[in-house]
């Protein structure tokens, strides 16, 4: 079966070539460096659509057509503009079932990648609507319907990765660190490779789905799931997918905080100029986890995908900051005097920066309650200005790590 899959994979591959050139496998000095390692980015970040999915939608599409003329998927980002770049290719109708709640910078590019070949229907403000909408579609039209991830054509499709990973270095990298969200690409990459290479598999904490399906023995729903990572955020991995990845080791799947993952996607576009999406770039932040065991070797590192929303900029810079400790958020009781602001504000130090201040409770006699951000070059300066606040008596609730509070103040 693996010498099976492996050829159709390489046929898809080929097939491939008279649609779009292979992605680059480029050496990371930045990386290498850091780690003691020879890494490598496999850059799906560079496809047409920027992202890995249109292998998956070109392989199954090409199998079906021409006894197939109206493809639908459900998708609010990567899927749906694969999708929509191969039935303008083929020129087929497509019909793209997103939430209402899609940015529009997703819509319009999917709308451009598709052109007068597709039709987007926004349906549902949640994605369980969505695909509701689009199967009943498929069932009412006899349409086909694409899924993301848990076909066996989509998974052939995705293995294509592998095969110019092989191509372009000459050979079977000894680690290879992979996103994980349905499936698609990670159990195509693991199926064509097999055991010739380490792997690690790296899921969002707020998603983890492979990890919890391994220890269950089945695939389960771990909703409710945060969507930050909406690449790789996934409530329930695909049968097929974890059929293929059901004897991987439950220690080789590393989870990474989403704040975490913010570090990582800011260190790139600031020291490489490289744009990730946050599940682009969990591949590259979990190199931290396995940083002894890649000493010396030869390391993969798939950069799944590119399509990020500049206006999330500022979201991912908080995230990045408060997770390495630079910015972070208190309560402060603050007595109700002339001079209490003063004394607090000299306790300041001279890289420490107020980016949040707001009374939460103005009406109080002897105490106020404020709302306060600090921001500082270095994480070790929170240390003595903590310690300078307990002496001068303040009372502080840290809530930078509190999820429920930051919904609603932060």
């Amino acid at each position: 079966m693996t010498d099976l899959f492996k050829n159709a994979a390489r046929s898809a591959t080929l097939s491939m070539r008279e649609v779009f050139p292979a992605t680059p496998l480029m050496r990371n000095e930045h990386l290498s460096e850091k780690y003691n390692a020879d890494i490598w980015l496999k850059r799906e970040d560079l496809s047409p659509v920027r992202s890995y999915k249109l292998r998956g939608a070109f392989n199954a599409m090409r199998k079906v057509i021409p006894e197939q003329a109206v493809f639908v998927c459900a998708s609010a980002g990567n899927h749906a503009q694969g999708v929509a770049f191969m039935c303008s290719h083929f020129g087929v109708k497509g019909v793209i079932f997103m939430p209402v709640t899609t940015p529009q910078q997703k819509i319009q590019k999917t709308k451009i990648f598709g052109g007068p070949q597709v039709e987007v229907r926004l349906v549902g403000d949640y994605f369980d609507k969505t695909l509701q909408a689009a199967q009943q579609y498929c069932t009412e039209k006899g349409a086909h319907f694409l899924s993301p991830f848990d076909d066996e054509d989509v998974i052939e499709g995705q293995a294509s990765v592998a095969v110019e990973i092989e191509e372009q270095l000459g050979r079977v990298p000894d680690h290879i660190m992979l996103p994980v969200g349905g499936g698609g690409l990670s159990s195509g990459i693991y199926s064509y490779f097999q055991d010739t290479c380490r792997y690690s598999f790296v899921e969002p904490k707020g998603a983890p789905s492979l990890a919890r399906a391994l220890v269950a023995g089945a695939p389960v729903d771990v909703s409710p799931i945060n969507s930050f990572v909406d690449g790789a955020a996934v409530a329930k991995i695909g049968g097929r997918n974890f059929k293929r990845l059901r004897t991987v080791p439950v220690e080789s799947v590393i989870h990474l905080a989403e704040d975490r993952i913010c570090v990582t996607i800011a260190e790139l576009l600031n020291v490489e100029g490289i744009v990730l999406e946050p599940a682009g770039a969990l591949s590259i932040e979990a190199l931290g986890e396995v940083s002894e065991l890649i000493k010396g070797k030869t390391v993969v590192c798939v950069a799944s995908g590119g399509n990020f929303d500049f206006e999330r900029l500022p979201e991912v810079k908080e995230r990045a900051q408060r997770y390495s400790g630079v910015k972070k958020y208190f309560i402060l009781r603050m007595p109700q005097r002339p001079g209490a602001l003063k004394e607090f504000l000299g306790i300041l130090g001279p890289d420490d920066d107020i980016c949040r201040f707001e009374y939460l409770k103005k009406s109080a006699r002897n105490f106020g309650s404020v709302l306060i951000g600090i921001e500082t070059r270095s994480s070790d300066s929170f240390a003595p200005f903590l310690s300078q606040l307990n002496a001068a008596g303040f009372t502080y609730t840290d809530i930078t790590n509190d999820e429920t509070l930051a919904q609603f103040v932060l």
